[in-house]
């Protein structure tokens, strides 16, 4: 998860909707982008959660497990939710997805990897439920000699070869399974990549032929101005870790006048790329450092709830006024019967109440520009 240097939608709309490295690769020529202009692209608007994993993912597709979760996140008002599939990497770029025996991971060859169930089955029940689906793969990092997603680079042509191969064989047979998806994540938090933007464009039009769902990219909050490829894409797609203050216990005035700050910078990169935005992740710990450091996992416990909710609160609050923001994807909500995690805990009954607050309102859906 999402280091300091941290921040679709995919809507079941139509929009119109750096890194050292000793091998270089020149970029693509750009795309003719579509004319900026004072009016953004008209989209639903996006309330989804986020279904975390205790097991790589194995629960997501027991109907047992999941349409019971499915139904107390609807009862927040959430009308998406989003899977994170994951893939390990290692330091010489090689990615792979990993068959379960015994409780262990073991990789097998490109060849020989059969597609996880619990890839497309979640779909399934996600629109038995009456849910849409955001699919945003995860690279996972831990024991790979990386610190976090952000950091993943490599020194050499070979590694970097097998790593753009053998990541997009991942992405490219992920969306073929979840074909039915609503919306489709092609990377997250891999800022490091993007200098390639030819092999991601490359990437972008293999996953346009193997599903309809409008398309994005999760850039970390402090990476998304250096996405070079958004208009090859549906919807800019932003990890909302963002610091709001460096005060202590700050007030929810504070915190809006740093959101209306933060609004207005992707008010106007929006416009300028005639494209909305979605925040792919957003989330807050029950911590005393929660505005200052929304990434961090260290919990303070229940001392830090009333700073927690108030920072998730004015949150939902400037997505709903703000029209160049579709809404977000909240992290993170565990499958029933252990719905909470460690940390960014979503299933409690104060944050679902306020979740709910937000969300249910009237009944009555925005139309967002």
């Amino acid at each position: 998860m999402k280091r300091p240097t941290t921040l679709l939608l995919l809507l079941g709309l139509s929009l119109p909707l750096a890194t050292r490295a000793t091998a270089q690769e020149p970029s693509a020529k750009p795309a003719a982008s579509e004319k900026a202009g004072d009016d953004l692209p008209q989209g639903e608007a996006i309330r989804g959660i986020t279904i975390s994993t205790h097991g790589m993912g194995r629960e997501w597709a027991d109907a047992r497990i999941m349409l019971p979760t499915f139904e107390k996140i609807k009862s927040t008002g959430a009308e998406w939710v989003a899977f994170h599939p994951y893939a390990s990497i290692r330091r010489d770029g090689s990615v792979s997805w990993m068959r379960r025996r015994r409780g262990a991971n073991r990789p097998t060859s490109k060849q020989a990897q059969a597609v996880p169930v619990y890839w497309g089955e979640p779909v399934k029940l996600a629109h038995k439920a009456g849910l849409k689906v955001l699919i945003k793969p995860h690279l996972a990092y831990w024991g790979s000699g990386f610190s976090w997603r952000g950091e993943i680079t490599f020194t050499d042509k070979a590694s970097w070869d097998r790593f753009f191969d053998q990541y997009s064989h991942w992405i490219l047979t992920m969306a073929e399974a979840c074909k039915d998806a609503d919306g489709f994540i092609v990377g997250t938090e891999l800022d490091k990549t993007i200098q390639y933007e030819k092999r991601w464009r490359t990437l972008i039009a293999g996953v346009r032929k193997r599903t309809k769902a409008p398309l994005s990219y999760a850039a970390n909050w402090t990476d998304f101005r250096r996405v070079c490829f958004w208009d090859a894409l549906d919807v800019i797609g932003i990890q909302a870790y963002c610091p709001l203050t460096d005060k202590d216990d700050p007030s929810s005035q504070a915190l809006e006048s740093a959101w209306n700050k933060r609004m207005l910078i992707l008010r106007t990169y929006a416009k300028e790329h005639h494209r909305n935005v979605l925040f792919t992740e957003l989330g807050y710990n029950r911590s005393f450092d929660a505005a200052r450091t929304p990434w961090d996992h260290r919990t303070d416990g229940p001392a830090a709830s009333p700073l927690q909710r108030r920072c998730l609160s004015v949150a939902l609050a400037a997505i709903e006024k703000e029209d160049s923001v579709l809404g977000s994807f909240l992290w993170k909500w565990f499958p029933e019967p252990r719905p909470n995690g460690r940390n960014f805990q979503l299933a409690t009954k104060e944050i679902r109440a306020l979740i709910s607050e937000h969300w249910k309102g009237d009944g009555k859906k925005r139309a967002k520009r």
